[in-house]
């Protein structure tokens, strides 16, 4: 009696189990797959499809999901490794991919991990392109080394179901030796600069102070120029003013000379004058040769055409 009734709760254990199982299994085969992902799903070993964003049910015990990828676009780093540049100079290089799945069975069956895969190719494409670069131009063409590997990862993605969007190189590190000697190479172009630019500096303040002098000259010489011809021009006027003023009273004393007893009158203001330079003779210092006649002062005023008048003219 005993032994039928442990027979009973084995065989009730059993089925209970059994149970569990089925109802574990039912429930894990109701997915609810969220949006940008993907759920392979094989079916007896073999694939069978793939799993969208929604709600999704499966055959318990026949169909089984197993991959799931994020279709979102994701980053991977690539490690540091060393690289040898066209002049022999070992450098550690890292970077970072920008990747995303677009084919989720590709990704599944093209390849065993399709990040491992990604990061071996960039490494191995970066040592080829930096080996064909010199050291400084390493630094400087960090946007060829990225374009040639993002080629290479596109040709072998479209097998492995992924696209590579972009690969940048995070850091360059050369050897401390060459870290110094690039410093210090820098550095003497630096002072080369400075040095070139206080040379120009200085050119470019002589020609300043140059010009300002030539221009200074100028401003000089034209003002001395502008003097001048004002001086000349000063001059002429009053030559001009005063031949003017000369011949417009010559002409009134020709017009008193010929007016009735003008005659006279000259001859009284020439003698006058006359007087006055006798009177300066008489200075004992002075020592003067005069003609015998100087006295006669008729004859000098008859000897120039003024003849005394008569009153009854």
């Amino acid at each position: 009696m005993i032994a039928g009734i442990d027979t009973d709760f084995i065989v009730l254990g059993i089925w209970g189990l059994i149970f569990a199982v089925f109802i574990i299994k039912l429930f894990q085969s109701i997915r609810l797959v969220p949006t940008k992902s993907a759920y392979i799903v094989e079916r007896l070993g073999k694939y069978h499809a793939t799993l969208d964003a929604g709600f999704h049910a499966l055959i318990p015990f026949i169909d089984k999901v197993t991959y799931i990828h994020d279709l979102k676009e994701e980053t991977i780093d690539v490690p540091p490794q060393e690289c040898f540049s066209s002049d022999e100079v070992n450098v550690e290089v890292d970077g970072v991919i920008y990747i995303s799945v677009i084919d989720p069975v590709k990704a599944s069956y093209g390849v065993t991990d399709y990040r491992y895969a990604a990061i071996q190719l960039a490494q191995t494409t970066t040592r080829s392109v930096i080996g064909t670069l010199a050291l400084d131009r390493t630094f400087e063409e960090r946007d060829v080394i990225s374009a040639k590997v993002v080629e290479v990862l596109d040709l072998a993605g479209a097998t492995w179901g992924i696209r590579v969007h972009r690969y940048e190189i995070k850091n360059i590190t050369p050897p401390e030796t060459v870290k110094k000697a690039m410093e210090m190479q820098v550095n003497a172009e630096r002072s080369r600069r400075a040095l070139l630019a206080k040379s120009e500096g200085d050119k470019q303040s002589k020609i300043n102070r140059s010009e300002g002098v030539k221009a200074e000259m100028i401003n000089l010489s034209e003002g001395e120029m502008q003097r001048r011809i004002n001086e000349a021009e000063g001059k002429g006027e009053e030559i001009l003013t005063i031949s003017r003023a000369t011949a417009e009273s010559i002409v009134r004393i020709a017009e008193v000379i010929s007016a009735p007893g003008g005659q006279n009158v000259v001859r009284m203001q020439l003698g006058g004058q006359y007087l006055k330079q006798l009177d300066g003779l008489s200075n004992s210092a002075s020592k003067i040769v005069l003609p015998g006649n100087m006295m006669d002062f008729d004859h000098w005023m008859d000897s120039i055409g003024l003849k005394e008048e008569s009153p009854n003219k």
